[in-house]
Parts: C-alpha cells; structure tokens; sequence
C-alpha cells in the first residue's frame, strides 16, 4: 500500500494572508486542493493523509467532499513545528501501515508536483526503502572566509537540490520519528525528515524532481503559481 502524508500544518506567517497560505484560493480552487488532485489522480496512491493545522480539519474535509478527493481518509492535527507535524501524521498510521508500505511525505504547499516525480518516487523507495526527489544545482556555491570575502568553492557536481515528495517504508520511518524525538536527533530548526534520516545514520536515494515543484513560501511564489497555471490551461486549450 503507498500512503500519501501532506503537510498541512503551517500557519503561513511569511506572506502575511488571512488565511494560512495552503487554504489561499487561487482561481476559485484552493492551494491544498491543487496539492491533493495530483495525488487523488495517481493510480498508485492508495490513500491520503492530510496533517493540518489546528483549527482547519474540518474545512480540509469539507474541501475534499466537495472536489472529490475520497481518497482522503485521515486528517490529523498538526504540532508545533514541521518535525512535529510529520511525528503526528507518522504514529497515527500506526496499527494501519505495514513496516513494508510506502509512505510518501509532500508539503501542501507544493501542488504542481508532477506525476512523473511521483511515480520515479514510488519506484526508487520499492526499490532501495526511501526515496527523495532532487534536481541538479545549477548555481556556483562558495563558502565565506568572512562576511565580506570568500576563498573556497563547492563543485557544483556535487550537490543536488532535495525536496519533496519523499518516500520510505513504514517501519523505517516510524523508527526514526520514534528515535529522533526520544533521543533529540534531528528534530530542530528547519530540520525535515530527509535531514532527520542522513542525522541518524541513513542512506538515502535519489529520485527525479521538477523545476515546476515549486514550493509557496512568499507571495512571489504565488505569482508564479499563476503563472504555471495560467500557461498550462493555455496548452490545455
């Protein structure tokens, strides 16, 4: 069975909305919907679990009758930090997954994630036991001598950008939410749960991720939304 886990836990700070930014409308539709279709449309998800602030579960079950989503079946509270959010989504599949299920993590946030990532997600986490989408970094990066000078480089070659959607076996991912909390491992800052797994000891495979997988942080971020929006309803017509 392959769970999907959505974060939906964050309350959007950064952009200054009245609304958390996975609950923002865009063109009559909400950001957590855009996120939820490509997963309720992916004939190897099985089931969804959405973790969502505190306040808002009903509003994410309320959306999901209405758009059809009847692969969600659990909506869970979310903490007090991502770590935390993900912690809850994780134990509460406890007595449902088995440790060879797959479940695969993805912000809320990022709802242009294409079919192609999930399906190269899926396989690479059967395959190896975890899976995270990545792309090549593109950039040059070098490391401060100071605050005003640098004198070292890191090849780019050797760098991948990681986001999600990301993808373990259960039993490994409820080991490692177990361990990290009760022992402090990886759980703090903008840790997440690749960084947790590499924190702990854990190898962890590459899979192909999507320069359109673009994660709503800002309110620019949002424009660009649109933008790919817009561009794909142009291609679609």
């Amino acid at each position: 069975m392959n769970i999907a886990l959505i974060i939906a836990g964050g309350s959007g700070n950064r952009m200054n909305l009245d609304v958390p930014k996975q609950f923002v409308t865009i063109y009559e539709k909400p950001v957590i919907i855009y996120t939820l279709e490509a997963f309720q449309a992916h004939p190897e998800i099985d089931a969804i679990e959405v973790v969502c602030l505190d306040g808002w579960q009903d509003t994410v079950k309320s959306y999901a009758k209405k758009y059809q989503i009847d692969k969600l079946k659990w909506v869970v509270t979310g903490g007090s930090s991502g770590q935390e959010s993900i912690r809850n989504g994780v134990f509460s599949l406890k007595g449902i997954c088995k440790d060879d299920d797959l479940v695969i993590v993805h912000d809320g946030v990022r709802p242009l994630v294409d079919a192609s990532v999930l399906s190269d997600v899926i396989v690479v986490g059967k395959k190896y036991g975890n899976a995270v989408s990545s792309m090549p970094y593109n950039e040059q990066i070098f490391k401060k001598c100071d605050d005003i000078s640098t004198c070292e480089y890191i090849p780019r070659e050797t760098l991948r950008r990681v986001s999600t959607p990301q993808a373990y076996r259960f039993g490994k991912l409820l080991w490692a939410y177990q361990k990290a909390f009760s022992e402090g491992i990886g759980i703090y800052g903008s840790a997440y749960t690749n960084t947790m797994m590499v924190d702990l000891g854990e190898k962890l495979y590459f899979a192909a991720g999507s320069e359109k997988n673009i994660k709503l942080t800002t309110k620019e971020d949002l424009d660009t939304f649109k933008a790919f929006l817009k561009v794909g309803r142009y291609e679609m017509d």
